[in-house]
């Protein structure tokens, strides 16, 4: 499978400590509709109410009162005032004083509740990354069992076994298929910047295959473009008419009644910086004359990206202005009641990092939040998309999407349709990396906005209780075809999915270590799996591995267990099997072995014809009576030494 690295276009331009403590697990939790945990301590403190007041909070009495607390080593009486000095940050402390979050989310650790714990580690991540404090605080949450980029199996490898094993598999996990959106929308030029209407009809988008004149030369003009569907197709897109001008124009969005145009315009004469965002509204089916939205909204630096919220009062956008987190934030202006934009206010810690997050977009049937970053913990590439939840008045932590949009190269700049069946974004082919193209893509299950169940489980040794420290967790959603990105299993036998409720899914486990087992299930509500098998020896032996008396033919009774070791050589590639065929000592010595040997041949054919596994990984050789288990003094004991065995042979 090629690997294609996206690229995207667009109007962006670019102390104090504790020692070790035990961890230990918080059951208190909130959680709210979107089946988002929030500790009510995690609430409280990340709403810091003074972030958009004050760049920088300090008090120096406080300030003296902790490092006279710390020094005594007094963490109940450090804890409170602790808590109170950082719920009071400023965006200006959590760079100068990552310390402090440090030294809560020890403390936290220490009373026990890992789930404040680990929320504030992240939150020192995201904005101080490096450092022997960050260092254990990677450390730490990958012993809480976060969410790692090792837990996904890479795509290449999975899809190359999902080839592999498509001869004996009726059942394949779906595979997202990028889907050019023609040329009656795409051109030779740039085009990107996809928008949708909250009625999916309307399609904007921005493009460079118009030049201006600049003195005696011509130059790249991005301008907006539009196209309308058309049944199940989209009409030639045309410019947008009352909207471009002889500047650049794009990064557009409507809303909801779809008469409300927010967009960016960059280097125009009445712009207060870069890149500024404007407005128009339809009249009688023509745009008015664009808009700046004015300094009290745009900065002197870049502003772009507008995204507005599903009721059409929230306008979010990204911007370098000072005063933020990183190179780039995402900022938020309410409409009042008096239909005026407010001053925009900085999304905050825990969506916003010391990297970059650009291309805000608000569902528009969810409350769910999609943005791009390059600053978040995990991370498959430069730019990855991530998802956020509202509670209440605060971001919940994001999550990334999955590598199965999310891929080495930069993802950025893109929309979802209302029934959040499909992505749309820019992206090159290989062999044309310079021309950026708009392709739609199947949503993948981590993307979608109701995938907020949790299903988990574990797998371990029935024989030793341990836990099965490798092995491949695939989920097919039955109903709808909806992928979901495979993962491994962690060192600890165990996994974690989040999933839509009430839907039909297929668990697969496979392994090199155990048969696979497969699983039907309807989700309803959150979701344990505690799987148990027995581990697969050098030799395996099967209890209904009998011929006939004298007889070579296969039986159908046989056909469960042949159909196991066909499943497992197809899981395992790398495998090599030997078929090792045995009889009692009743009988002609010769005989006894050109049998074997014949038996071990029938179940080598079985598994070529029916298994599909390739003859050069299948040696098949007849022992005859030579190779006893024990000796034969009763029936019992012959019927134990007659038996076919397998070995497995890694190469």
């Amino acid at each position: 499978m090629l690997r294609y690295i996206l690229l995207f276009g667009g109007l962006w331009v670019s102390t104090l400590a504790l020692g070790q403590v035990k961890p230990a697990q918080s059951a208190f939790v909130l959680r709210d509709t979107a089946k988002n945990a929030v500790s009510p301590k995690v609430y409280s403190l990340f709403t810091f109410p003074n972030l958009n007041k004050s760049p920088y909070y300090r008090d120096a009495k406080a300030f003296s009162t902790l490092q006279k607390l710390a020094r005594r080593a007094n963490s109940d009486a450090l804890y409170a005032p602790l808590f109170a000095y950082v719920q009071r940050f400023g965006v200006k402390n959590f760079i100068d004083e990552s310390g402090l979050l440090w030294k809560l989310a020890k403390l936290e650790e220490e009373q026990g509740d890992t789930t404040a714990a680990v929320a504030m580690y992240k939150l020192l991540l995201k904005h101080h990354p490096q450092g022997l404090e960050a260092q254990e605080a990677r450390q730490l949450l990958q012993d809480f069992g976060e969410e790692q980029k090792e837990d996904y199996v890479p795509l290449e490898y999975y899809y190359e076994l999902v080839e592999f094993r498509k001869e004996i598999d009726t059942l394949r996990p779906p595979r997202g298929v990028y889907l050019n959106m023609g040329d009656g929308l795409n051109s030779s030029a740039n085009d990107y910047g996809p928008a949708l209407s909250a009625s999916n009809d309307v399609l904007l988008f921005t493009s460079k295959r118009h030049k201006r004149a600049q003195g005696l030369k011509e130059v790249d003009n991005e301008d907006l473009m539009v196209s309308y569907r058309r049944d199940d197709d989209w009409s030639l897109a045309e410019p947008l008419e009352g909207i471009n001008s002889p500047y650049n124009e794009g990064s557009a969005c409507l809303s909801p009644d779809g008469n409300t145009l927010f967009f960016a315009r960059c280097n125009a004469p009445d712009g207060s910086g870069s890149c500024d965002l404007y407005v128009s509204t339809r009249q009688d089916q023509e745009w008015s004359a664009p808009r700046n939205l004015g300094p009290h909204i745009n900065s002197a630096s870049w502003d772009s990206h507008p995204s507005l919220s599903r009721t059409g009062d929230t306008l979010y956008f990204a911007s370098d202005r000072l005063g933020g987190f990183g190179l780039s934030d995402i900022y938020y202006t309410h409409r009042n009641a008096k239909g005026q934009w407010e001053r925009p206010k900085n999304a905050g810690p825990v969506v916003n990092t010391r990297g970059s997050e650009v291309s805000p977009f608000f569902h528009p049937e969810h409350n769910v939040l999609y943005f791009s970053s390059d600053g978040h913990l995990l991370n498959f590439g430069e730019y990855d998309i991530y998802k956020s939840y509202r509670y209440r008045s605060i971001w919940n932590e994001p999550k990334n999407i999955g590598p199965l949009v999310n891929g080495a190269g930069s993802e950025f700049y893109f929309t979802i349709d209302a029934q959040s069946q499909n992505l749309y974004y820019a992206r090159s082919e290989e062999d044309q990396m310079g021309n950026l193209d708009l392709y739609s893509f199947p949503l993948p299950m981590e993307a979608k906005p109701t995938a907020t169940i949790n299903l988990d489980g574990s797998l371990v040794n029935s024989e030793t209780g341990e836990p099965f420290r490798s092995g491949i967790v695939s989920i097919i959603d039955l109903d709808n075809g909806v992928e979901v990105a495979p993962k491994a299993l962690r060192d600890d036998g165990t996994f974690a999915f989040r999933l839509i409720n009430n839907n039909r899914y297929l668990i697969i486990i496979q392994g090199e270590e155990f048969f696979r087992l497969e699983e039907v299930f309807f989700l309803t509500g959150d979701r344990t799996f505690n799987f148990e098998t027995m581990p697969i020896s050098s030799r395996i032996q099967f209890n209904n591995m009998e011929f006939d008396n004298g007889k070579s033919e296969i039986k159908p009774e046989m056909y469960a267990d042949l159909d196991k070791i066909s499943n497992f050589m197809m899981d395992n590639p790398s495998i090599q099997l030997h078929i090792e065929g045995h009889t009692d000592s009743d009988g002609n010595p010769e005989l006894n072995r050109k049998l074997s040997q014949s038996r071990a041949d029938a179940i080598r054919t079985y598994l070529i014809d029916f298994g599909s596994v390739a003859p050069d990984r299948i040696r098949a050789t007849g022992y005859g009576s030579s190779k006893p288990i024990v000796d034969e003094k009763t029936a019992a004991d012959k019927k134990l030494n007659r038996r076919v065995e397998f070995k497995i042979e890694k190469k």
